[in-house]
């Protein structure tokens, strides 16, 4: 969720903020503070909205989410995320690829490298994009980095042709084409074997992938022949860009065999410089955009017995602040950037449903108990699908490289099965980050 949402207004509920309401922030939590917009002394800000708890579990869920109330007892939330960057670019970066700086691969390529792809006529790892734009990060946050770009995740658009100059031009059969990149095949393979380049085989298989998906991607982009009881689910519309449709279109993508699919959705910047971006009126807004596609995403995986395989990731990448931002003395109310604690939620993939991990201080400022820092993000995600992320790693300037650096701790007690090894190769996964990403296992898990 680029931008990222306020956690303090969705999911960490926090009455002793909401007594406070209006007080001077406390000193000890301004000391040596480095703020994006804050200046001078901020006041606290209680969410304006009303709070309730659902399912078995007690989850605490704002009201402006009923869909996802529904299904709190599916979703493991945690509460005690942290991240080093509190700026968008480099933190939606970081959260993608493990390093704030471009030029690192992503996840989704990570795995694709480390798990290859069930897909025979589509790319291993796709992007699905709706909001107000693309990610402040850009396509750093999908890049295959030194990798080789076989593994770059694939930009799926909402209108026109879903991938850049897949239709033939006018006048070009298919069978031409087919000859065409014959005739280029050959030339390349003779390149290939002269030179020795990677980057050539990489060429080869783009050029044979975009052949396979010029009549794979047209029928699966089609969401039209979708059941009436399926889109009345994800309150999809057909030929719109929309979080709901990708949501729809990411089930569809993992059912085929895609490693990787990450949705970006972005809006989520709620500094209450105006109307557009405060949390009383823009917030509610986002909500209802989300909620339903992403609790039928959860619901839908499960009535087809998909959800134990396909792990399902939502969250920004950062929090927001316990505090009003009052930017230039705005009425509107707002939060500025949080890199101390903000909240995530799990589903499905091994992880255990029904739980609440870590906890932050009365006022949502510190992680009160069980931080969670994104290396340990990826490892656990790492390890639920199959893989010790101590070693994934590829060569590159002299030395390896791996998806968590040089940190990363497996979170054992979110693990359904209790195990504490990785699972082995028939066991692997998939998977779908809502950033959110969906990340499959292999067929027969569990």
């Amino acid at each position: 969720m680029p931008g990222a949402p306020s956690q303090l207004d969705m999911f960490d509920y926090k009455p002793r903020l909401c007594q406070l309401n209006g007080k001077e922030c406390p000193a000890e939590y301004l000391k040596g503070e480095r703020f994006a917009f804050i200046r001078g002394v901020p006041r606290l800000l209680g969410t304006p909205h009303e709070f309730s708890q659902h399912g078995e579990s007690g989850a605490w869920v704002v009201n402006l989410l009923p869909h996802t109330s529904k299904i709190v007892d599916e979703l493991t939330f945690i509460h005690s995320m942290t991240t080093t960057q509190f700026n968008h670019a480099p933190a939606q970066i970081f959260m993608s690829t493990g390093h704030q700086i471009p030029g690192r691969p992503s996840m989704g390529s990570w795995l694709t490298y480390g798990l290859g792809s069930e897909a025979k006529e589509l790319p291993g790892f796709v992007v699905l994009i709706s909001g107000e734009n693309q990610p402040d990060g850009g396509k750093a946050c999908w890049s295959s980095g030194f990798l080789p770009t076989v593994y770059q995740g694939v930009e799926f658009r909402s209108k026109g042709d879903p991938v850049l100059f897949l239709t033939n031009p006018e006048g070009v059969s298919r069978e031409t084409r087919r000859e065409s990149l014959n005739l280029l095949r050959d030339l390349n393979q003779q390149h290939l074997e002269s030179n020795g380049d990677p980057e050539i085989s990489t060429r080869i298989a783009a050029y044979e992938m975009a052949y396979k998906m010029q009549s794979s991607v047209p029928e699966l982009t089609d969401i039209s022949k979708e059941p009436e009881s399926i889109h009345k689910m994800y309150a999809t519309e057909p030929g719109k860009k929309s979080f709901a449709n990708n949501c729809l279109l990411a089930r569809r993508l993992v059912e085929r065999g895609v490693r990787f699919v990450q949705i970006y959705h972005r809006g989520w910047d709620n500094h209450g410089v105006s109307a557009e971006t405060d949390i009383v009126q823009r917030l509610p807004r986002l909500c209802r955009e989300i909620d339903q596609p992403a609790a039928a995403l959860i619901q839908d995986l499960k009535q087809r017995g998909q959800l134990d395989s396909t792990l399902v990731v939502w969250g920004g990448e950062f929090g927001r602040t316990p505090m009003n931002e009052s930017r230039d003395r705005s009425k509107f109310l707002g939060r500025d950037h949080h890199a101390h604690a903000f909240t995530m939620w799990l589903a499905g993939g091994g992880i255990k449903p029904g739980v609440t991990y870590g906890k932050t201080d009365e006022l949502g400022y510190n992680i009160a108990e069980d931080p969670v820092e994104v290396h340990d993000l990826h490892a656990t995600m790492l390890h639920l699908l199959g893989i010790d992320h101590t070693k994934l790693t590829y060569k590159f300037q002299g030395r390896q490289f791996r998806l968590t650096d040089v940190s990363g701790n497996v979170i054992q007690k979110l693990l359904a099965w209790g195990r504490t090894t990785p699972l082995s190769p028939p066991q692997r996964r998939r998977g779908v980050f809502l950033l959110p990403c969906v990340i499959r296992r292999g067929q027969g898990v569990l």
